[in-house]
């Protein structure tokens, strides 16, 4: 963190009240964290799709902190070039995250490989036999989601080096416990020998400092960085943003229990209305015994890929899928990504700072 400058640090002008020891104590918080990513700051950027690609990703890593790259449903070929144009804009340390359930896992793996990625991040539950030991041949240190203590556990003896507890506060695919009651759940009895990543609700440098002083040895924020200057999310997906609260952000509603959908949390829209149509649709075709369940998941999932990109590329919010954690409502503009960053830690060392006073 040699080179890092938080706001009121390094300059002539006055940012307000000097950070003076809660800086040291961030700063000594954060390292374990930091260490493991090799990077200035222990905030992993969380892996939106069609929105944490090489722009974003390089801007996040190159302010200091550590942007991972979201494949989601892309063939290896795409993945690759991703990662080539993402290396091509940053010196640092990026990671990427990889779906479970993707059906060219092993190939995406391959890729990973070929570029030398430093980190991969498994998501979307237990991956297939064999890919774990496949990434951690290639040398790439291994980070895992465990939504619950039984799996974390289980994923740190299959070789998982790091782990990620998001909580249901988050965008996207949410699981159905609160991020305060994750952490409690796990952080006593693993974050002593494994570094463990707070995600989910964390939208202020004060969360981050409590988290940090509960044992973490970082987080994770995706929604905050959506309005990132560097975001390449069209205007009308950063402006739905900026103008929505924390309860616009709703899960989507299971409506038969036969079929595997994963909530997702996103904006309020038209679209809640059709993925409810898209569900009544697949399980009609699992009645007739046209497809089978891993199909039906999959194009459950297909589904959700085409719903973000109308709403983040094209700028349809209304009938595309707008997803945003419950800490949107802390988004009110757009700024770097260096910004969003110093102005997270300048939050949580006034934290620290306040509470050792």
């Amino acid at each position: 963190m040699s080179d890092f400058v938080f706001p009121g640090e390094g300059r002539e002008e006055s940012l307000g009240p000097r950070l003076g020891g809660g800086t040291d104590t961030l700063r000594q918080l954060m390292t374990r964290g930091t260490d493991f990513l090799g990077s200035e700051v222990a905030i992993m950027g969380g892996a939106m799709s069609w929105v944490s690609e090489r722009n974003l990703v390089a801007a996040l890593s190159n302010a200091g902190a550590f942007g991972v790259i979201a494949c989601g449903a892309m063939t290896p070929q795409l993945l690759d070039i991703e990662i080539a144009e993402t290396k091509a804009r940053t010196s640092r340390p990026f990671g990427v995250n990889l779906i479970t359930m993707h059906p060219q896992l092993f190939e995406l793996i391959d890729v990973c490989t070929d570029h030398r990625v430093t980190h991969v991040v498994l998501a979307g539950g237990l991956p297939p036999g064999g890919a774990i030991d496949r990434i951690k041949a290639s040398g790439a240190k291994l980070v895992a989601f465990a939504p619950a203590l039984s799996l974390a556990k289980k994923l740190i003896r299959s070789g998982a080096d790091a782990l990620v507890i998001e909580g249901m506060e988050a965008g996207g695919h949410i699981g159905p416990v609160s991020t305060s009651v994750l952490v409690q759940e796990i952080l006593p009895h693993i974050s002593a020998d494994t570094p463990v990543f707070v995600a989910g609700g964390i939208g202020r440098g004060e969360a981050i400092a409590g988290y940090l002083e509960m044992g973490a040895a970082g987080v994770q924020l995706g929604t905050r960085f959506v309005c990132a200057t560097e975001s390449i999310a069209h205007p009308n997906f950063k402006r739905a943003f900026i103008r929505a609260s924390a309860r616009d952000a709703v899960p989507s509603v299971q409506l038969d229990p036969r079929l595997p959908v994963i909530p997702v949390r996103a904006l309020k829209n038209k679209e809640t209305e059709a993925f409810a149509a898209k569900q009544r649709e697949v399980a009609a075709h699992l009645d007739r015994q046209g497809i089978e369940m891993a199909e039906a998941q999959l194009q459950i999932e297909h589904y959700w890929a085409g719903a973000l990109r109308r709403a983040v590329i094209d700028g349809d919010v209304e009938n595309g899928s707008v997803m945003a954690g419950q800490s949107v409502g802390m988004v009110t503009k757009e700024e770097p990504a260096a910004d969003i960053i110093a102005t997270l830690m300048s939050e949580a060392a006034h934290a620290l700072e306040k509470r050792r006073s």
